[in-house]
């Protein structure tokens, strides 16, 4: 078990998890044929598995500037498919606790429940109920359930297994450039960036298809930066890895050249992307690609695991550096 974190004001979000574990204790967090710090909880059931997820939407840190109730609906669900998806779960059921500020707007309350509806709908999953209740702030704590034949945990890979992505990365990262520093961008480049953030996607069809596979070795969602997802999946599985290559998105690479900034930086510690990172066996590189392509979606190789535990880029003559594990934090902020 994790040692308990330190006592006083400075606790983060893992540093809470870690408390409640050492509260729960141990056989609590071995119920689950995920161990923990995994993002889901596995429960076997006749030859397969039943995936429970749980996220929460706080309008305060969770909904930018500009975006509308429909957008924090869908984003409620995404935030919870996202994690059933890369774990190897196709979601079966979602159901919702909403909590509801004094005099909050009808209008409002509609078109959250329908932006809650209408992601259901797009994931194939039956919106089956909640509960209400007031609360100071606007929150929907999610619950997504599905099923997978095979799990992809966040351990397992191994030296010499491929990394690979879902996806390119940098467009949330530029977003937040805009959306809450306020920096510019030529109207076209400034919706597909914002787009990233409103109207994020997770990847269900594309993770069980990967899990089906029986090429991929660790799996997690992006969701708290690129960084901080390789580094855990390094620290969960026992090695390193060498990264070489950072996809990122086009709208992503010319906001950075307009303002001097890295496009590294903003693909390496956006966050928010959804998409997922796997580890998978050289041997089996070509039958990911074509189960990642025949479920609509694709896989791009960024680097290798190596058996020293270290996380390096290494892109071009300029210096190997080491990737820091930073990313989003609640309670601490980015």
């Amino acid at each position: 078990m994790n040692p308990s974190p330190r006592p006083g004001p400075g606790l983060g979000e893992r540093d809470v998890i870690r408390l409640i574990w050492s509260i729960a204790g141990a056989e609590s967090a071995q119920k689950s044929a995920l161990p923990h710090p995994d993002d889901a909880v596995a429960i076997p059931i006749d030859g397969r598995y039943l995936l429970l997820k749980t996220d929460m939407f706080v309008r305060r840190t969770d909904a930018p500037r500009g975006m509308t109730h429909a957008q924090m609906g869908a984003k409620a669900v995404v935030m919870n498919m996202s994690d059933l998806a890369a774990k190897g779960a196709l979601p079966s059921g979602f159901l919702f606790s909403l909590g509801i500020p004094k005099g909050h707007s009808r209008k409002h309350i509609e078109e959250l429940i329908s932006g809650i509806a209408a992601a259901c709908r797009e994931y194939c999953s039956p919106l089956l109920g909640g509960d209400t209740g007031e609360s100071r702030d606007l929150v929907v704590a999610g619950f997504a359930f599905g099923f997978a034949e095979r799990l992809i945990k966040r351990s397992g890979a191994s030296p010499g297994d491929i990394l690979a992505v879902t996806g390119p990365f940098g467009s949330t990262g530029a977003a937040y450039k805009i959306l809450l520093e306020g920096m510019r961008a030529p109207p076209s480049m400034r919706r597909d960036l914002v787009r990233s953030v409103y109207l994020p996607r997770a990847r269900p069809r594309v993770g069980s298809a990967l899990a089906e596979s029986g090429a991929v070795t660790s799996s997690m969602d992006s969701s708290d930066g690129l960084a901080f997802t390789i580094n855990e999946l390094a620290r969960s599985s026992g090695v390193g890895f060498r990264v070489d290559h950072i996809p990122i998105a086009g709208a992503a690479v010319a906001f950075a050249a307009l303002h001097g900034l890295a496009a590294e930086d903003l693909a390496l510690f956006g966050g928010e992307e959804y998409e997922i990172v796997v580890t998978v066996k050289p041997d089996k590189w070509t039958e990911a690609l074509k189960a990642a392509e025949c479920a609509g979606g694709t896989l791009i190789r960024i680097g290798e695991a190596t058996s020293e535990k270290k996380v390096i880029l290494c892109s071009g003559p300029a210096p190997d550096w080491p990737i820091p594990s930073r990313g989003w934090e609640h309670l601490r902020g980015g």
